[in-house]
């Protein structure tokens, strides 16, 4: 599933698409996604214009002049493709369950083969309290995700620090993958138990988590599956991966002789170095 690098990728690549333009045309070819897709999509956002393209956590937030807000997930296998007004359209495939022309008639395409992805409604004034909104924790790029939010957060958990991290309560858009690196560049271990952590290995912590998704972003996310940017070209953080999908192999550590180990936690794969994460 798409985490945070990769959504803020698809997001920034929208922008120059939809970002203060007019939606010309909106279709949904579906009746739902992971859930249904609102009756009135069409009507309410062809002829809208797009104010503003964010992010919270994993969705892609969508707000248009008339206060009306799309949330978009990606899902599993969802991926967005943008065809240019200067470019022939192709015709729509099997699994392009959302298109959108602007003014400018530029495509936007949102295709999702098992759709577990979701478009849902909600407005400017209430989406802070929208039930997929409401919970999430801090950005972790954003200022409310520090050592102190972290501490307090983890000071009565009593489960794994990996699990603890992958909990979108505590912090905004983290994912298994970026969970992996991040402890693994901070040398500790997935199973230490989130209560564990002193005030030097959290404070530690948090500059690393923003410093691999910034590197992430920078890289166009990672691709292992499904995902894409909205140009069509591959993330290629993936090649440099030290910890996730790695086991069996070498760790990367300097001077380290031991091999990146994988064990299921919350029925997730993790990947770590047994010498070197502690």
């Amino acid at each position: 599933m798409p985490e945070l690098p990769e959504v803020e990728t698809v997001r920034r690549g929208l922008n120059p698409i939809l970002e203060n333009i007019r939606i010309a045309e909106a279709r949904a070819h579906a009746p739902k996604l992971r859930v249904d897709i609102p009756k009135d999509f069409d009507k309410r956002l062809s002829g809208n214009l797009v104010t503003r393209l964010t992010r919270r956590s994993k969705y892609i937030l969508i707000e248009c002049e008339d206060g009306l807000v799309a949330i978009l997930h990606l899902g599993m296998s969802g991926r967005i493709n943008i065809y240019s007004a200067k470019s022939e359209h192709p015709a729509r495939s099997k699994h392009d369950h959302i298109t959108l022309l602007t003014e400018k008639g530029d495509l936007v395409v949102f295709n999702d083969a098992r759709r577990f992805g979701l478009l849902v409604f909600s407005s400017l004034t209430e989406i802070d309290e929208h039930p997929l909104i409401k919970d999430i924790g801090p950005e972790p790029l954003g200022n409310g995700f520090n050592s102190a939010h972290l501490a307090a957060g983890l000071k009565n958990r009593k489960s794994p620090i990996k699990t603890c991290l992958l909990d979108q309560k505590l912090v905004a858009g983290l994912g298994n993958i970026y969970v992996c690196e991040a402890l693994w560049r901070a040398g500790i271990a997935p199973t230490r138990l989130g209560n564990t952590l002193s005030a030097s290995e959290i404070e530690a912590l948090v500059p690393i988590i923003r410093t691999i998704l910034e590197e992430a972003i920078s890289a166009g996310g990672s691709t292992l599956k499904d995902y894409a940017q909205v140009s069509g070209e591959l993330g290629y953080f993936q090649h440099r991966f030290k910890a996730y999908g790695r086991e069996g192999e070498p760790c990367a550590a300097k001077g380290c002789q031991a091999t990146i180990k994988r064990i299921v936690q919350s029925n997730r794969s993790t990947f770590y170095c047994p010498d070197c994460q502690v």
